[in-house]
């Protein structure tokens, strides 16, 4: 469990955090992914929490816009290559600093920003350079079972 006493705010990577990292593409072309529902349930946790919460994804996924929709305080970051100074970004439109940001990822796109928080979070499925970061946290869910779940149950 992570004690989290003066987060205000969590950033998340979306595939490989939210999902089980993988794309189910079916003969018309059509694709999909799946959500964990307890994961929905964190983000209304969080948000009654006052901690921000930001989707910051290197693709495009209408899964994501789902979650906009369903929840619009959300912010939400896709098609970014640049990830850092995305995070930089709402680390200052938030007023938080280092120490008050959580940032989970678990691919090498992930990396600087799990470097510049002082509360970086992965999954045991994570690449292996971003398991070997200094200070992670590795939740013992993987991927698509309940990561964001995790994470909000540990705030205090």
């Amino acid at each position: 469990m992570i004690n989290l006493k003066n987060i205000k705010l969590i950033v998340s990577d979306f595939d490989g955090i939210f999902t089980d990292g993988k794309l189910t593409v079916y003969s018309d072309g059509k694709t999909s992914k799946v959500v964990d529902y307890s994961d929905i349930m964190a983000i209304s946790i969080i948000l009654k929490k006052d901690i921000h919460f930001a989707i910051l994804s290197g693709e495009k996924s209408a899964a994501i816009d789902i979650l906009k929709e369903k929840f619009p305080s959300i912010e939400v970051f896709q098609n970014q290559r640049n990830k850092l100074d995305v995070l930089k970004t709402l680390m200052e439109k938030y007023d938080s600093a280092p120490e008050n940001t959580l940032y989970i990822g678990d691919d090498i796109n992930d990396i600087e920003c799990l470097k510049y928080v002082s509360f970086p979070v992965s999954v045991p499925n994570a690449h292996l350079s971003v398991k070997n970061l200094d200070n992670l946290f590795i939740t013992r869910n993987s991927g698509g079972y309940g990561v964001i779940r995790e994470v909000a149950d540990s705030l205090s």
